[in-house]
């Protein structure tokens, strides 16, 4: 019985439905850094934030994609 767990737990993926979430975050902040370079008037508190927050969801992303290889 306790093998049957162990093999249960093992085949379990590591894809959580909150992925979506941060891919799609990281997603908008793209959007967002782009926009913000691109626009007429430049906010430079705007695009730092942006450029900071994609940096943080980039390196948190690269941590996810590890944690699905194994």
């Amino acid at each position: 019985m306790f093998l049957a767990d162990e093999a249960a737990a093992a085949s379990t993926s590591n894809f959580h439905t909150f992925d979506l979430f941060m891919i799609l975050f990281t997603i908008l902040l793209i959007v967002a850094l782009v926009r913000g370079v691109a626009a007429p008037v430049k906010n430079k508190f705007a695009i730092g934030f942006s450029a900071f927050s994609l940096f943080v969801f980039l390196v948190l992303d690269v941590f996810m994609v590890q944690g699905w290889m194994g």
